[in-house]
């Protein structure tokens, strides 16, 4: 019976009584889906078709005028856009991969672990969540100055580093592992770093892959630190330059609206990329990773 109902749940094929949840589910699809396809006609509309009224959803005839006119701005800029997309790479790899690895050994301490000072610790990751970045631009400032990060890769990796709400994330999901599994392990011999390698890690996977999004998120887009830290324009990243190439008085123009289509478009692919890859672990849940 229990076979049964479970098959009735999850049918192999479509029946009647799916019907519906498509009733319910499509239209939410549909209405989630609708500006990420906006985004990629807006970057390929022709200029009469950028502000046409009332607005075109769909371009009619898509073009690649705004890309190369993107193009050429920024090889009159002095700095080819090559030189900015390595930066945003190097930074956001070297961000992403280390708040993981702090992330998740920090989990790690704040559940499992016994010290004294562990609950205070935690507390203070708490508090760090109802700061906004605006609150400790000043004290961040003068810290990066004082160590004499200025116009240095550094002065855009390590403040980027420490993310409170993925500490909260991964946190939460070790809590769930079994002190009795991590106790098994001990008795076999094995050292906090294997626990952490071979146990903790393989079970947190949709902690990890959801906090690699958040984490890429905040340092893809992020502009402060190359606005307030960086001088050397060859230093700056992507989403800065972006941000500055689509603001000017130049850009403000009619014709500056196409650049701004594909900007965008440029700067939301890689974000989109990232979710289609690590989505089957953000949607797992910690009952499907083995942990009952």
């Amino acid at each position: 019976m229990a076979a049964y109902k479970g098959h009735r749940m999850n049918p192999d094929k479509f029946e009647k009584s799916q019907i519906k949840l498509y009733l319910f589910v499509v239209p939410l699809v549909l209405i989630t889906g609708l500006p990420i396809v906006f985004i990629f006609f807006h970057a390929f509309k022709p200029m009469e078709e950028l502000f046409a009224f009332p607005p075109k959803f769909i371009t009619t005839n898509p073009t690649l005028d705004n890309f190369r006119k993107l193009f050429k701005a920024s090889r009159s800029a002095g700095i080819p856009l090559s030189k900015y997309v390595f930066n945003s790479l190097l930074i956001t790899v070297s961000v992403v991969f280390s708040s993981l690895a702090m992330s998740t050994a920090a989990a790690y301490a704040l559940s499992k672990l016994k010290f004294k000072g562990r609950d205070a610790m935690f507390m203070i990751n708490q508090l760090a969540l109802m700061f906004v970045a605006v609150a400790v631009m000043i004290p961040r400032y003068l810290i990066v100055e004082k160590l004499g990060l200025i116009d240095t890769y550094w002065a855009m990796i390590l403040p980027l580093i420490p993310l409170p709400v993925a500490l909260f994330l991964l946190k939460q999901f070790v809590d769930q592992v079994p002190d009795s599994l991590i106790e098994a392990a001990y008795m076999d011999g094995a050292s906090d770093f294997h626990v952490y390698i071979k146990i903790i890690l393989p079970l947190i996977k949709p902690a990890i892959a959801t906090a690699a999004i958040l984490v890429f998120q905040q340092v893809w887009t992020n502009l402060e630190a190359s606005n307030y830290y960086i001088n050397d324009d060859s230093l700056k990243s992507l989403a800065f330059y972006m941000n500055t190439l689509t603001s000017t008085t130049t850009t403000n123009t009619v014709a500056g609206q196409g650049i701004s289509a594909a900007a965008s478009l440029i700067m939301f692919v890689p974000n989109l990329v990232l979710f289609c890859i690590l989505q089957k672990h953000v949607m797992n849940t910690m009952a499907h990773s083995g942990i009952k």
